[in-house]
């Protein structure tokens, strides 16, 4: 790369990089139809794939070995579940726990008995074992037990779950962990590049998800047969799509947002165009109805969710009594050709962060022809190029025009480098730590961005001082330490929603915004966080589910409405549920 090909302005018509890339703002981030569950499933529906069982090896008590076959039009994969006994005393979803209810992995292609045997012996033991590289994606999830206990003993009696109890917990099962890319053994990331059903981000890592999903279903209906055959019932319809998966994660999670610029940046961008799209249209009265009819649907949404955390309960509180606001705007403004500018521009006036992002997933939702065919484009080829012969007092004037946000903090004082980051002696995971109470900061992992900047920015200050017609590759034979700064900062002119625009060492920097950035672009809902460094979330809460894909949907637009899902509402017989398909009685 050549100084003549960076390109320094953001996007066309874009929100600027300045706004969007603020910590506490991506920290506000909810799950458009643009992340990965949501793409997944479209493509499943649009593509007739087929998911059937192969083999339900389980005991009276829920434990042996499950297959299930994803068949689709150009490969043929298996979901291989393992459950066992897990004692409570080894019950934990740290990542250094050792055993688990469920571990499970993805493989590419059929399943024979040697590959069987083999993923037996390894797959429980996850990253301790010797992973098959057939394997596409590892993972483990364990039990909520008090939902599993009622929702088996409920439909041994021949009842149906109180629903409450899933919009309490959203799932049977939280994974713990979906590894994908190589590791342990299993399939790299190269594998997927050509691969028409998964090169898709994550897409793998979901579908895995997907099938734990159904098999959580298939297994609390056997237990509760198994316990009571003479009154057991199958789960209702409406129970079944409210059922989701959840997933534990922490601070692991955090290093990836940094580590990964472009990606981070394609995703960012995608979402963005996708805004722009949505805020071009001229919308009909139908349109408006259907953002009015999704305002409402989310509300309720928020309103039902449960958290322990008292600040995201007030979050969402908070969003919840701004939203009548925004019904109010919607039903009062002339319908023109400007309204969805008009409401993004009255709501950032007006509404606090949470809300504002809200607004916009809804527009994102309203216009699925304009924006689906951006989840083919949120994939990059990862490469930080260097521009040795640039001119060094350009990078001068690039640093200081697209990273003021780092030149202008302070990474002196107690408060501006009281966090350092650091990575666990146990499982090598990201640990945060108390600079100036805690020891360990000489061993400080690099994930803190600003601070580098603004010492490459000084470091070239002084240079240009004794040699101001120097180049990047002049300075940078004095001082190698700087190139790996420089690099990211030229590269990243081109893609500026790369870089998180915050200092990730000040007292003030909440964690929990980095892992509610990743997980909004998974497709996260009820965000939970159980600390400052670490949460729980709920997966496909509400997508449709593996008999209504095998139907081959018609109806793929109506197939697709699963976000924001609420609570079925019972209606007389404990068996009959009311949710978005209607009245479903079992």
């Amino acid at each position: 790369m050549t100084s003549a090909d960076l390109v320094s302005a953001a996007p066309l018509g874009l929100r600027p990089a300045d706004e969007v890339m603020r910590l506490e703002r991506l920290g506000s981030l909810h799950a458009t139809r643009l992340s990965f569950v949501r793409s997944l499933v479209r493509q499943m529906a649009r593509q007739r794939w087929q998911i059937s069982r192969e083999r339900f090896d389980l005991d009276a008590n829920g434990h042996g070995t499950a297959i299930y076959r994803l068949q689709t039009p150009h490969g043929r994969y298996h979901g291989v579940m393992f459950a066992q006994p897990l004692d409570d005393a080894r019950r934990s979803d740290r990542v250094i726990a050792e055993a688990w209810d469920v571990t499970f992995g993805l493989v590419e292609g059929d399943v024979d008995d040697s590959l069987l045997a083999q993923m037996a012996a390894n797959v429980p033991l996850q990253e301790a074992g010797r992973q098959h590289p057939k394997v596409l994606v590892l993972s483990r999830a364990n039990k909520s037990l008090r939902n599993f206990a009622h929702f088996v003993e409920a439909l041994a009696d021949g009842e149906q779950p109180d629903p409450a109890w899933l919009t309490r917990v959203g799932y049977l099962y939280r994974t713990t962990a979906v590894y994908g890319n190589g590791k342990f053994g299993i399939a790299d990331f190269a594998r997927l590049l050509d691969n028409p059903d998964f090169r898709r981000p994550f897409s793998a890592q979901m579908a895995g998800v997907y099938l734990l999903r159904h098999f959580s279903i298939e297994q609390v209906e056997h237990l509760a047969a198994y316990r009571s055959p003479d009154t057991a019932c199958p789960l209702a319809t409406e129970l079944r799509r409210y059922l989701g998966i959840g997933n534990s994660t922490g601070l692991g999670m955090a290093p990836f947002l940094i580590n990964h610029p472009q990606l981070i940046a394609q995703w960012v961008t995608q979402r963005e165009t996708a805004l722009t799209l949505a805020l071009r249209q001229a919308p009909e009265e139908a349109e408006r109805e259907r953002l009015i009819a999704l305002t409402r649907r989310a509300m309720h949404h928020l309103d039902e969710t449960v958290t322990e955390d008292a600040e995201q309960a007030e979050r969402n509180a908070v969003t919840v009594a701004a939203l009548p606001d925004v019904l109010t705007w919607l039903a009062s403004v002339p319908l023109e050709a400007g309204i969805w500018q008009q409401l993004v521009e009255w709501s950032a006036r007006t509404l606090p962060l949470e809300a504002q992002e809200l607004i916009n997933t809804l527009l994102i939702e309203l216009y699925p022809d304009q924006v689906d065919a951006l989840e083919d484009q949120m994939g990059v080829a990862e490469n930080l190029d260097l521009a040795p012969d640039m001119p060094l007092m350009r990078l001068r004037q690039l640093i200081e025009t697209h990273y003021g946000w780092a030149l202008a903090h302070d990474y002196e004082s107690r408060e501006g480098a009281y966090w350092f980051w650091y990575r666990s002696a146990e499982k090598e995971e990201p640990r945060l730590g108390v600079r100036h109470a805690e020891p360990g900061a000489e061993k400080e992992m690099q994930i803190a961005i600003g601070p580098r900047v603004a010492r490459t920015h000084q470091g070239v200050c002084e240079f240009l001082e004794d040699h101001p017609r120097a180049t990047v590759v002049d300075f940078l034979l004095e001082h190698p330490r700087h190139k790996e700064v420089v690099r990211r900062i030229q590269t990243l002119i081109k893609a500026p929603y790369g870089d998180i625009h915050a200092n990730l060492w000040h007292r003030d920097m909440k964690p929990m915004h980095l892992l509610r950035t990743k997980l909004s672009f998974f497709g996260a809902s009820r965000f939970d966080p159980k600390s400052d460094r670490w949460v729980r979330i709920t997966l496909f809460q509400g997508a449709p589910l593996v008999e209504e894909l095998n139907a081959e949907p018609q109806d793929l637009a109506d197939f697709d409405d699963w976000s924001f899902p609420l609570e079925p509402a019972r209606e007389g017989d404990a068996r009959s549920f009311h949710g978005r398909s209607g009245v479903v009685a079992e």
